[in-house]
């Protein structure tokens, strides 16, 4: 068996490019991966380097708030996860602790007449923006432009996976017409290298819940994928303008369990606060989820009936905050360290 190795990195350019054997050799490539853990990055996009620093120079501006005038706009002052995520408010890994992250959670812009907020589909309703950060409007813009961006380089890669699949580019254009997506921006607090990572991670094993992630990380480090023949963990570093790209339970379960949706998580021991944007893509909230063509042999069944994105994606965010919020009500004598305040810490140099 070949040793283990992190996810690779692929050229995307090819999609976009004529030369159709470059562009079948990232179909195969980005099918192999799929195969084995559905993890790659990917560089040679569409989203361009100075709206990524932009963004990522955003996130900063705001987890620098004071946590009062984050909490102004707290995510649970509403039922459709837009607002600020207070750390410790999520618990993806049974057996640790709440995980040490903070977030602020965005999406499309969604008015309260828009049929979606009123029959009450996933993750829609207005963005609550921060009214303390510094040039505010600058803020929203870059952060809604940086969205349509990363969605647009979302359906371009479910154009890769529907050929991965022998059927056309255009296969998933009902998934993402209409499509729900939801941003994060997530900060890591520094934390000392000896502490107990059990009881810290920065995000739990999981796996995630939708269809695809694509994630702009930082140069600090932290992620790593689990490598299931071995059980070895993988680091996942941090590539300058790279997407790490991974695929979610709901794609897994259309793919009949032939395509994975792989463990991963978040332990930051660099010493150094971490920041990340991961882009969670769903799909069009009615969309119904069955088994996709060529993913079963001839007389196999399907492993899973149909569902629907809304009902997958809720079940699976009601378990995990339903998770963190037990963990937290039985606690009889908590300990400082895990109580979900902000600790206090040195800034990092970008």
């Amino acid at each position: 068996m070949p040793a283990p190795s992190a996810p690779p990195i692929l050229d995307f350019s090819s999609f976009y490019a004529g030369d159709s054997d470059a562009k079948s050799k990232l179909i195969e490539e980005v099918r192999k991966c799929c195969h084995y853990n559905g993890f790659f990055q990917i560089t040679g996009h569409r989203v361009a380097a100075d709206l990524q620093r932009r963004v990522m120079e955003c996130s900063r501006r705001f987890f620098d708030l004071p946590l009062e005038e984050k909490l102004q706009i707290d995510k649970n002052r509403n039922t459709f996860n837009r607002g600020y995520e207070l750390l410790r408010s999520q618990m993806l890994e049974v057996g640790t602790g709440p995980e040490l992250k903070e977030g602020l959670y965005i999406g499309e812009e969604i008015p309260e007449d828009h049929p979606y907020y009123l029959e009450k589909k996933l993750n829609s309703g207005p963005n609550q923006w921060p009214q303390t950060v510094s040039d505010k409007d600058e803020f929203q813009k870059t952060t809604m432009e940086y969205y349509h961006a990363v969605f647009e380089l979302a359906k371009d890669v479910l154009g890769v996976l529907a050929q991965t699949l022998g059927v056309e580019s255009t296969f998933f254009d009902p998934l993402t017409d209409g499509a729900v997506a939801t941003m994060r921006y997530l900060h890591y607090p520094a934390q000392p290298e000896d502490t107990d990572e059990k009881l810290n991670r920065g995000i739990g094993a999981h796996t995630d819940f939708g269809c695809i992630t694509l994630l702009l990380q930082d140069e600090v480090d932290g992620l790593q994928v689990l490598d299931a023949p071995t059980g070895q963990w993988l680091d996942v570093k941090p590539v300058p303008g790279a997407y790490v790209v991974n695929l979610g339970n709901l794609f897994m379960r259309m793919a009949n369990d032939k395509y994975k949706s792989n463990t991963h998580r978040v332990i930051n021991k660099s010493g150094r606060e971490r920041y990340s944007i991961p882009f969670f893509f769903s799909g069009n909230p009615d969309y119904i989820c069955e088994c996709l063509p060529n993913c079963r042999e001839e007389g196999e069944s399907p492993k899973y009936g149909p569902i629907t994105v809304q009902d997958m994606v809720t079940a699976s965010y009601k378990e995990s905050y339903g998770r963190a919020e037990s963990y937290k009500q039985g606690m009889k004598s908590p300990k400082p360290e895990l109580l979900p305040t902000l600790p206090t810490v040195a800034a990092a140099s970008a």
